[in-house]
Protein backbone atom coordinates (compact mmCIF):
# COMPACT_ATOMS: atom_id res chain seq x y z
CA UNK A 1 0.00 0.00 0.00
CA UNK A 2 1.48 3.38 -0.93
CA UNK A 3 1.82 6.21 1.59
CA UNK A 4 -1.18 8.18 0.26
CA UNK A 5 -3.40 5.12 0.50
CA UNK A 6 -2.07 4.35 3.98
CA UNK A 7 -2.85 7.91 5.08
CA UNK A 8 -6.37 7.64 3.66
CA UNK A 9 -6.87 4.37 5.52
CA UNK A 10 -5.56 5.85 8.78
CA UNK A 11 -7.82 8.90 8.41
CA UNK A 12 -10.85 6.67 8.00
CA UNK A 13 -9.94 4.75 11.14
CA UNK A 14 -9.40 7.89 13.21
CA UNK A 15 -12.58 9.54 11.87
CA UNK A 16 -14.61 6.44 12.67
CA UNK A 17 -13.30 6.04 16.20
CA UNK A 18 -15.19 7.44 19.18
CA UNK A 19 -12.79 6.73 22.05
CA UNK A 20 -9.18 7.34 21.04
CA UNK A 21 -6.12 7.13 23.27
CA UNK A 22 -2.84 8.56 21.99
CA UNK A 23 0.42 6.97 23.07
CA UNK A 24 3.19 9.50 22.49
CA UNK A 25 6.97 9.37 22.66
CA UNK A 26 10.01 11.53 22.03
CA UNK A 27 9.34 11.79 18.29
CA UNK A 28 6.42 14.11 18.99
CA UNK A 29 8.74 16.71 20.51
CA UNK A 30 11.69 16.64 18.10
CA UNK A 31 10.16 19.44 16.02
CA UNK A 32 10.14 21.52 19.21
CA UNK A 33 13.92 21.21 19.43
CA UNK A 34 14.04 18.36 21.95
CA UNK A 35 16.10 15.50 20.48
CA UNK A 36 14.91 11.94 20.88
CA UNK A 37 17.14 9.19 22.28
CA UNK A 38 17.42 6.39 19.75
CA UNK A 39 16.81 8.14 16.42
CA UNK A 40 19.54 8.98 13.88
CA UNK A 41 20.21 12.26 15.72
CA UNK A 42 19.26 10.92 19.13
CA UNK A 43 21.06 11.82 22.35
CA UNK A 44 22.23 8.26 22.94
CA UNK A 45 22.95 7.62 19.26
CA UNK A 46 25.40 10.52 19.20
CA UNK A 47 26.80 9.86 22.67
CA UNK A 48 26.20 6.32 24.00
CA UNK A 49 27.88 7.29 27.27
CA UNK A 50 25.07 9.75 27.98
CA UNK A 51 22.72 6.86 28.68
CA UNK A 52 24.29 6.38 32.11
CA UNK A 53 22.86 9.75 33.14
CA UNK A 54 19.42 8.16 32.82
CA UNK A 55 20.38 5.18 35.00
CA UNK A 56 19.20 5.34 38.60
CA UNK A 57 22.02 3.26 40.10
CA UNK A 58 24.66 5.36 38.33
CA UNK A 59 22.95 8.53 39.53
CA UNK A 60 22.72 7.39 43.14
CA UNK A 61 26.19 5.85 43.18
CA UNK A 62 28.24 8.68 41.67
CA UNK A 63 28.41 12.32 42.64
CA UNK A 64 30.20 12.98 39.36
CA UNK A 65 27.23 11.60 37.41
CA UNK A 66 24.84 13.72 39.46
CA UNK A 67 26.91 16.84 38.79
CA UNK A 68 26.87 16.08 35.04
CA UNK A 69 23.13 15.53 35.17
CA UNK A 70 22.51 18.83 36.97
CA UNK A 71 24.47 20.69 34.30
CA UNK A 72 22.46 18.85 31.63
CA UNK A 73 19.23 19.86 33.39
CA UNK A 74 20.28 23.50 33.35
CA UNK A 75 20.88 23.27 29.58
CA UNK A 76 17.86 21.11 28.75
CA UNK A 77 16.12 22.38 25.61
CA UNK A 78 12.76 21.70 27.20
CA UNK A 79 12.85 24.94 29.18
CA UNK A 80 12.60 27.03 26.00
CA UNK A 81 10.63 24.55 23.89
CA UNK A 82 7.23 25.38 22.49
CA UNK A 83 4.51 22.98 21.28
CA UNK A 84 4.72 22.07 17.62
CA UNK A 85 2.12 21.08 15.04
CA UNK A 86 2.00 17.50 16.37
CA UNK A 87 1.04 18.64 19.88
CA UNK A 88 -1.54 21.06 18.48
CA UNK A 89 -3.03 18.34 16.25
CA UNK A 90 -3.65 16.11 19.28
CA UNK A 91 -5.13 19.02 21.21
CA UNK A 92 -7.49 19.62 18.27
CA UNK A 93 -8.44 15.94 18.25
CA UNK A 94 -9.25 16.23 21.94
CA UNK A 95 -11.46 19.27 21.29
CA UNK A 96 -13.38 17.18 18.75
CA UNK A 97 -14.48 14.98 21.64
CA UNK A 98 -12.88 11.78 20.35
CA UNK A 99 -9.49 11.80 22.12
CA UNK A 100 -10.06 10.56 25.66
CA UNK A 101 -6.46 10.58 26.88
CA UNK A 102 -2.82 11.06 25.98
CA UNK A 103 -0.50 8.52 27.56
CA UNK A 104 2.94 10.00 27.09
CA UNK A 105 6.49 8.88 27.68
CA UNK A 106 7.59 12.52 27.43
CA UNK A 107 8.50 14.64 30.43
CA UNK A 108 8.37 18.06 28.74
CA UNK A 109 4.79 19.17 29.43
CA UNK A 110 4.28 20.24 25.81
CA UNK A 111 0.93 18.47 25.43
CA UNK A 112 -0.51 20.59 28.23
CA UNK A 113 1.03 23.77 26.82
CA UNK A 114 -0.58 22.99 23.46
CA UNK A 115 -4.00 22.99 25.09
CA UNK A 116 -4.54 19.36 26.07
CA UNK A 117 -6.37 19.14 29.38
CA UNK A 118 -3.86 18.25 32.12
CA UNK A 119 -6.24 15.68 33.59
CA UNK A 120 -6.27 13.86 30.24
CA UNK A 121 -2.46 13.64 30.01
CA UNK A 122 -0.95 10.61 31.74
CA UNK A 123 2.78 11.22 32.20
CA UNK A 124 4.15 7.69 32.43
CA UNK A 125 7.74 8.80 32.90
CA UNK A 126 7.06 11.78 35.14
CA UNK A 127 7.88 15.44 34.66
CA UNK A 128 11.05 17.52 34.38
CA UNK A 129 9.39 20.45 36.13
CA UNK A 130 9.61 19.02 39.66
CA UNK A 131 12.32 17.55 41.88
CA UNK A 132 11.86 14.68 44.29
CA UNK A 133 14.09 13.61 47.16
CA UNK A 134 15.10 9.96 46.97
CA UNK A 135 15.35 9.92 50.77
CA UNK A 136 12.26 11.55 52.21
CA UNK A 137 10.15 12.01 49.08
CA UNK A 138 9.89 15.81 49.38
CA UNK A 139 8.70 17.24 46.06
CA UNK A 140 9.30 20.79 44.87
CA UNK A 141 9.46 22.99 41.79
CA UNK A 142 12.57 22.22 39.73
CA UNK A 143 13.30 25.95 39.35
CA UNK A 144 14.24 26.13 43.03
CA UNK A 145 16.99 23.51 42.56
CA UNK A 146 18.19 25.03 39.29
CA UNK A 147 18.57 28.39 41.02
CA UNK A 148 20.77 26.69 43.62
CA UNK A 149 22.90 25.17 40.85
CA UNK A 150 23.22 28.61 39.26
CA UNK A 151 24.38 29.92 42.65
CA UNK A 152 27.20 27.37 42.75
CA UNK A 153 25.79 24.14 44.23
CA UNK A 154 26.96 21.40 41.87
CA UNK A 155 24.87 18.64 43.51
CA UNK A 156 22.13 20.31 45.57
CA UNK A 157 20.87 18.06 48.37
CA UNK A 158 17.34 17.92 49.75
CA UNK A 159 16.65 20.92 51.96
CA UNK A 160 14.65 18.80 54.40
CA UNK A 161 16.79 15.70 54.98
CA UNK A 162 20.00 16.22 53.00
CA UNK A 163 19.17 13.31 50.70
CA UNK A 164 19.79 13.00 46.96
CA UNK A 165 17.59 15.15 44.74
CA UNK A 166 16.63 14.16 41.20
CA UNK A 167 14.04 15.25 38.70
CA UNK A 168 10.59 13.75 39.16
CA UNK A 169 11.15 11.55 36.13
CA UNK A 170 11.51 7.81 35.78
CA UNK A 171 15.09 6.64 35.23
CA UNK A 172 16.23 3.22 34.02
CA UNK A 173 16.14 0.92 37.03
CA UNK A 174 13.32 2.89 38.63
CA UNK A 175 9.77 1.57 38.84
CA UNK A 176 6.91 3.52 37.30
CA UNK A 177 4.41 5.07 39.67
CA UNK A 178 1.88 2.28 40.21
CA UNK A 179 -1.13 4.63 40.19
CA UNK A 180 0.00 6.30 36.96
CA UNK A 181 0.59 2.94 35.27
CA UNK A 182 -2.84 1.74 36.42
CA UNK A 183 -4.48 4.80 34.84
CA UNK A 184 -2.60 4.18 31.61
CA UNK A 185 -3.71 0.54 31.53
CA UNK A 186 -7.33 1.52 32.14
CA UNK A 187 -7.18 3.93 29.20
CA UNK A 188 -5.54 1.31 26.97
CA UNK A 189 -8.25 -1.23 27.73
CA UNK A 190 -11.10 1.25 27.26
CA UNK A 191 -10.17 2.76 23.89
CA UNK A 192 -11.48 1.68 20.50
CA UNK A 193 -8.40 3.11 18.75
CA UNK A 194 -4.87 3.59 20.01
CA UNK A 195 -2.88 6.17 18.10
CA UNK A 196 0.85 5.67 18.60
CA UNK A 197 2.86 8.80 17.79
CA UNK A 198 6.61 9.19 17.91
CA UNK A 199 7.51 6.19 20.04
CA UNK A 200 9.93 3.42 19.11
CA UNK A 201 7.88 1.16 21.44
CA UNK A 202 11.00 -0.50 22.81
CA UNK A 203 10.72 0.60 26.46
CA UNK A 204 8.48 -1.44 28.74
CA UNK A 205 6.06 -1.39 30.43
CA UNK A 206 5.02 1.62 28.32
CA UNK A 207 5.28 -0.25 25.01
CA UNK A 208 3.18 -3.10 26.34
CA UNK A 209 0.16 -0.80 26.52
CA UNK A 210 -0.18 -1.12 22.74
CA UNK A 211 -0.50 -4.89 22.96
CA UNK A 212 -2.90 -4.48 25.87
CA UNK A 213 -5.13 -2.18 23.79
CA UNK A 214 -5.02 -4.54 20.80
CA UNK A 215 -5.89 -7.53 22.99
CA UNK A 216 -8.90 -5.61 24.30
CA UNK A 217 -10.13 -5.13 20.74
CA UNK A 218 -8.77 -1.68 19.89
CA UNK A 219 -7.54 -0.74 16.44
CA UNK A 220 -3.91 0.42 16.42
CA UNK A 221 -2.49 3.16 14.18
CA UNK A 222 1.27 3.74 14.36
CA UNK A 223 2.88 7.03 13.33
CA UNK A 224 6.64 6.87 13.74
CA UNK A 225 9.73 7.73 11.72
CA UNK A 226 11.14 4.20 12.00
CA UNK A 227 9.83 0.67 12.41
CA UNK A 228 8.45 -0.47 15.76
CA UNK A 229 7.95 -3.98 17.20
CA UNK A 230 4.19 -3.40 17.06
CA UNK A 231 3.86 -2.44 13.39
CA UNK A 232 2.49 -5.87 12.55
CA UNK A 233 -0.40 -5.32 14.99
CA UNK A 234 -1.32 -1.97 13.41
CA UNK A 235 -4.15 -1.45 10.95
CA UNK A 236 -2.18 1.45 9.45
CA UNK A 237 1.44 2.59 9.74
CA UNK A 238 2.52 6.11 8.80
CA UNK A 239 6.14 7.25 8.45
CA UNK A 240 7.56 10.75 8.47
CA UNK A 241 7.95 13.80 10.74
CA UNK A 242 5.16 13.91 13.28
CA UNK A 243 4.69 17.63 12.77
CA UNK A 244 3.48 16.78 9.28
CA UNK A 245 1.93 13.35 9.80
CA UNK A 246 -0.39 14.13 12.73
CA UNK A 247 -1.94 17.31 11.28
CA UNK A 248 -2.53 15.43 8.02
CA UNK A 249 -4.12 12.58 9.95
CA UNK A 250 -6.46 14.47 12.28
Amino acid sequence: MDSAEELRRARELVTGAGHIVAMTGAGVSTDSGIPDFRGPNGVWTKNPGAERMSNLSAYVGSRQVREEVWQARVRHPGWAARPNAAHHALAELERSGRLAAIVTQNIDGLHQRAGSAPERVVELHGTMFDTVCLGCGDRRDMREALDRVAAGETDPPCLLCGGILKSATISFGQALDAKVLHRAKEHAQACDLMLVAGSSLTVHPAAGLVGLAASAGATVVVCNASETPYDDQAAAVLRGPLGEVLPALV
